[in-house]
């Protein structure tokens, strides 16, 4: 038996994976844990988590692996400053004192995290390290079912990497090609979510879901001025637009310049101006990935792509690249980011340097990527009773015909069951689930709710032997990771929708299923299966039965700034401090009107 601890923190995102003897058996982020969302701190939580589940101790782990080098990381960090002096004293100020006490010995404060809060370790412990992007790549084609892919990996930037093309085949990883830092593609999109006024690392999903309200009139300048992109799908940026390198800012008074307004402030209004900016970053983005990986696929032939890093999570990206049919099947890993990183390290270490074979799955490796901490129904309801909370415990069968029934009538409901996912995407295990149907549940979602901007969108989940039958999509998409547009049957009015501009759209019912169809007439999908989450299948096949729509919203169970719940205790939490109609956490079910409040 042999155990394999891959570990991501003290940037974003941390996490943590385990295998035994190269099967995933669990990974976790630790943000689910501290309720502090893109927690970077160490993630013993997480660790603690993995080792209770598998019912092991720290000292038996034969195996712990790190996600990056630290030492090139401080190598670009310090190249970087030198090339950009006398600019940025003050970030070098800022940052090289905290390299020196802490980031730059990782080695020895990992060791010290692991004896202070999770176990004691053997006195011969080692901890090995991985490179960023080789463990992306490695998350991307390890689980996958492919036995040959070309790996992209597109992130804002790992030691030196931004983007890397890797080749794939049976249990090895061959590293083709990188482009390095500062030219990233990752850089360039948040740089334009920090002048959208969203917050870095955390609103690119704003900009995208931003995006179709927009006209892309600023498609041209982005790839004129800020971007050299060559035949090969490589680029260059032009760094005179940017401040990131060695700044506290992303972009600078020239990049202002360009485009004629200044940074937007996170808290006035998003206007027509904005909206067109998204809608330009979103376009680009799209075609500078299509170039690549076009020429990825003309100059290797090889008939499946692999995706990772946090460009992957860019959903509309995905769907244009399935669109163009440039290869038989495409796998996306659903922790994309650097949480990802955490399980990317542990099967580096598994197939690369202990040579291990690689047992190839005809769907992916993930088990749906349902891989966090799970309740028995028995632990469910004491812990009800310790809240105090008013609930009633049905069977399987009564429990889900009653949810089926609620949500037909207009209910909204916290949905808590099984394993937690792994990545920033709910499904069908922490999701708030509703109606789609409904004209108004996309604005009452967001604003009673979930507490975010009204223009966010929300996604079908869908039976998978439906989706052909509603979408434009012929692919499984278990993960929620690929965009596609609803079918010409579905929708009921372009021509109404013409009428209207910005966040004025959103006052159209533009389909059947308009809480998840998006102002563009697309939607994030995830196709839902008996194998990964019967529960959840069987909730939509009977809310089929009642409605003749084989679909669900589903939404994270969270709101806005606060990570996805993870214990019953957020869920009730989360319950009582929003509108939602029902709880259902295993098989206890719980109405709000029932609740002391």
């Amino acid at each position: 038996m042999t155990y394999v601890l891959g570990i991501s923190a003290f940037y974003h995102d941390s996490a943590a994976a385990l295998l035994k003897d190269g099967e995933i058996i669990s990974a976790a982020q630790e943000e689910r844990f501290t309720r502090k969302k893109h927690d970077s701190s160490f993630p013993s939580n997480s660790i603690n988590f993995i080792l209770k589940n598998s019912n092991i101790k720290i000292d038996q782990v034969d195996y712990i692996v790190f996600y990056e080098k630290p030492f090139l990381k401080f190598e670009r960090l310090l190249e970087t400053y030198l090339a950009f002096a006398p600019k940025g004293l003050k970030s070098f100020l800022m940052a090289i004192p905290l390299w020196l006490k802490e980031k730059l010995f990782q080695k020895k404060l990992i060791l010290d995290s692991l004896n202070e809060s999770v176990g004691k370790l053997k006195k011969d412990t080692k901890i090995y390290f991985s490179e960023h992007h080789l463990s992306h790549a490695a998350s991307a084609f390890y689980p996958s079912p492919f036995n040959e892919a070309i790996i992209l990996t597109l992130d804002g930037v790992g030691e030196w990497t931004t983007t890397s093309v890797a080749i794939g085949s049976k249990n090895n990883i061959d590293i083709v090609k990188e482009i390095h830092f500062p030219h990233s593609l990752g850089l360039l999109y948040s740089a334009f979510t920090y002048y959208a006024g969203f917050e870095v690392n955390g609103g690119e999903y704003k900009l995208m879901g931003l995006a179709p309200y927009g006209t892309p009139k600023y498609k041209e300048i982005i790839l004129d001025k800020l971007i050299n992109i060559k035949d090969d799908g490589s680029f260059q940026l032009n760094m005179k637009y940017f401040n990131y390198p060695v700044g506290l800012t992303m972009t600078n008074s020239n990049f202002s310049k360009l485009f004629g307004q200044p940074v937007r402030s996170p808290d006035t209004k998003i206007d027509k101006f904005h909206m067109d900016i998204a809608a330009s970053i979103q376009k680009a983005t799209e075609e500078i990935v299509i170039k690549i990986v076009k020429s990825l696929k003309k100059k290797y032939n090889i008939n499946h792509l692999c995706l990772a890093g946090g460009v992957a999570l860019n959903c509309v990206v995905n769907g244009k690249i399935i669109n163009q049919k440039l290869f038989k099947e495409v796998w996306i890993q659903p922790a994309a980011g650097d949480a990802g990183g955490s399980l990317g390290a542990a099967l580096a270490m598994w197939h690369l340097e202990l040579k291990k074979d690689r047992i190839i799955n005809q769907t992916d490796q993930m088990k749906g990527s349902y891989l966090g901490p799970c309740f028995t129904n028995e632990e469910v309801a004491a812990e009800l009773e310790a809240i105090g909370a008013n609930y009633e415990n049905l069977s399987t069968e009564k429990m889900t015909n009653l949810v089926a029934k609620k949500i037909s009538e207009g209910n909204s409901v916290g949905w808590f069951q099984g394993k937690m996912e792994f990545g920033p995407r709910a499904l069908g295990s922490r999701s708030i689930i509703a109606d789609p149907r409904n004209k108004d549940m996309q604005k009452n979602l967001n604003l009673k709710i979930k507490y975010r901007e009204s223009f966010r969108p929300f996604a079908p989940a869908i039976l998978e032997s439906k989706v052909s039958e509603w979408f434009d999509l012929s692919e499984k998409s278990p993960y929620m990771l690929v965009v596609a547009n609803i079918l010409d049957k579905v929708k009921i009015s372009e021509i109404q929708n013409e009428k209207y501009e910005g966040l004025d759209k959103l006052k159209v019912k533009r389909s059947q299923i308009p809480a998840v169809t998006h102002v563009d007439y697309s939607a994030r999908i995830q196709t839902v299966n008996k194998s990964n989450n019967l529960k959840f299948y069987n909730l939509i096949e009977k809310f089929e039965e009642i409605t003749n729509c084989p679909i669900l919203i589903n939404t994270s169970f969270n709101v806005r700034d606060e990570p996805i719940v993870n214990s019953i205790l957020d869920a009730y939490r989360c319950f009582m401090s929003t509108d939602l109609d029902m709880l259902v956490i295993e098989n206890c079910v719980m109405h709000k009107k029932e609740q002391i409040i």
